[in-house]
């Protein structure tokens, strides 16, 4: 009985790019009484780990919390296995508004004492009682009364690339840093103001309505769903969004775009960006935001001290790491003296720049599938000997032939022999030959473009 990964992040991408099929990235959340977590995570890895479902998971005595990468096909049969547990019948399942087949390269659910780390002491108040939930249609009324203080209680990394307009956005590292701060600036709008509040998915808000309804603020809002069910309303319903740039996101996405507005800075060299990126010294991993320009120039580094680090033998950056708490991985997101147009706290709602209609983010993939392999290699006529497996091989397709020392190489067919004769289709179990501007080698795999 599996339980745990055998893949790693990149045999599981080949494999993504080999299926060529569509993956959906979402994220859910519910909060619950779960007497086991330990056996609530091993069945639901076993079942999703069936459906070929990645992503991050926390499961705790109070719930679950998911941000996953599923195949669209199994979508439905994904909707399944959550549909046995009494609590998790008709979830909401927050779709992402882009999607990215490596958005999550690994199925990870892991056992915590909460699934947001929010450090109250929920026997201390009734943590049922939460804030009005806001569709989009509403939450936009509501914005527009003058009574309305709009919180967003997301961390400074998120809220700097994008945010609802007029928010107070509080220049904190952790969801829990935020909450006495503003029950401190608030405290004399208890009585008279609408507090409404949002963050990435809805989940921070669950509890954070809860929290300053027993703090005494009288009118609570919070935005169901958050910014991504937000933006999946306003575009279904054709409303204007009060929420300008990109919604941040913990996956390898790093951020979905809302709207064309950029409202962000490149931390080094100040010019309108929205794109995080971590540091490739594997020493720092800081999260930042950083331009191609600055990408190229750099090498991916935050800071000189990182490139020259980058560019020392193996052994001797391990070496300097050792002893080290290295802290700053991944999805810890820290400040550093060197980003020098690093903005957070107090941001502004006016766009910096447009965003060009593609995203420079988001990694375009070619889609292909797996067609057939290398079954021998012509030196001095330079033509390849190629079994089908799968699928059709037409005249005008586009493939790629791949490989470890071939590498990736892309070319259009235009001319092939099938068994031995020319012809313009070849189909599964075909022997097919053609001509290639370079050598092919046994363990080279034949894949089809298809998009």
């Amino acid at each position: 009985m599996q339980l745990y990964n055998t893949l790693s992040a990149e045999e599981r991408a080949e494999l993504i790019d080999q299926a060529g099929k569509q993956r959906l990235t979402l994220s859910f959340y519910a909060y619950a009484k779960i007497e086991d977590p330990k056996k609530f995570r091993d069945d639901l890895f076993i079942a999703w780990n069936a459906l070929d479902a990645l992503g991050r998971i926390y499961v705790a005595h109070e719930g679950i919390n998911a941000q996953m990468s599923v195949p669209a096909e199994n979508f439905e049969a994904f909707r399944e296995t959550l549909e046995v547990y009494d609590f998790m019948q008709g979830i909401r399942l927050n779709v992402a508004v882009e999607h990215d087949d490596h958005s999550f390269l690994k199925l990870t659910i892991k056992v915590r004492h909460k699934i947001v780390a929010d450090g109250l002491n929920d026997d201390t108040f009734d943590v049922t009682n939460k804030g009005v939930h806001l569709n989009a249609k509403a939450f936009n009324q509501i914005l527009e009364d003058p009574n309305t203080i709009v919180v967003d209680f997301r961390n400074h990394y998120e809220s700097e690339i994008g945010h609802f307009k007029g928010a107070i956005t509080p220049d904190v590292e952790t969801f829990r840093e935020s909450l006495p701060i503003i029950n401190e600036q608030l405290k004399d709008f208890k009585e008279d103001k609408n507090l409404v509040m949002y963050c990435t998915g809805g989940i921070r808000c669950e509890k954070a309505s809860a929290y300053f309804k027993h703090q005494g603020f009288k009118n609570v809002f919070q935005l169901e769903g958050g910014i991504i069910q937000y933006a999946k309303q306003i575009k279904e319903e054709g409303l204007e969004s009060k929420f300008i740039g990109k919604n941040f996101v913990f996956d390898h996405r790093l951020g979905e775009r809302i709207t064309d507005d950029i409202v962000s800075q490149c931390h080094q060299c100040g010019k309108p960006c929205d794109n995080h990126t971590n540091c490739a010294n594997d020493g720092c991993h800081l999260l930042f935001i950083q331009c191609e320009e600055c990408k190229a120039a750099m090498e991916n580094c935050c800071s000189n001290e990182c490139l020259e680090i980058t560019h020392l033998p193996l052994a001797e950056q391990v070496k300097l790491r050792s002893g080290k708490q290295v802290g700053n991985k991944v999805f810890r997101k820290g400040k550093s003296e060197n980003l020098k147009y690093k903005h957070s706290g107090e941001l502004t709602g006016i766009p910096l720049a447009t965003a060009k209609p593609t995203d420079i983010r988001q990694k375009i993939k070619v889609k292909k599938v797996l067609i057939g392999k290398v079954e021998h290699y012509y030196t001095k006529a330079g033509v390849g000997l190629f079994i089908m497996e799968n699928h059709e091989l037409n005249l005008g397709d586009k493939i790629i032939i791949s490989g470890p020392t071939t590498g990736n190489q892309e070319l259009v067919l235009e001319k092939m022999l099938v068994n031995g004769q020319e012809n313009t289709v070849a189909k599964i179990g075909d022997k097919v030959t053609f001509e290639v501007p370079f050598r092919v080698r046994l363990s080279d795999k034949l894949f089809k473009i298809i998009n």
